[in-house]
């Protein structure tokens, strides 16, 4: 999955996670609502939507950290000392966006 606009960086990939956690909580919202019409059918969905939810919400939260360090960081460097390393921090979050995808329905 890649970001709207094609932007790699640690806060498009940032909102790829708040977006996904904005789906996974919409999805709960709805089975919410089925269920409380009368829907047993939709238990399972709602369970595994409220799981979906929790790691996504971890997701956003860690990744949220993760940019206010490497913006605490970037202000930190002022000389040029320190250099980010952007690829490994690009890898790590798509590497957290995976798991949450494998903790998707059907995952």
């Amino acid at each position: 999955m890649k970001p709207q606009g094609g932007d790699d960086g640690p806060e498009a990939l940032l909102k790829a996670s708040e977006e996904l956690y904005r789906d996974v909580a919409l999805e709960l919202a709805a089975a919410t609502e089925r269920l409380r019409q009368g829907d047993l059918g939709e238990v399972k969905a709602a369970v595994q939507a409220a799981k979906d939810l929790r790691v996504a919400f971890q997701l956003v939260m860690d990744e949220r950290t993760r940019v206010d360090k490497l913006r605490k960081q970037v202000a930190g460097a002022g000389g040029g000392a320190g250099e980010l390393d952007f690829a490994a921090a690009r890898a790590e979050i798509g590497r957290r966006l995976a798991c949450l995808r494998a903790a998707g329905p059907g995952g």
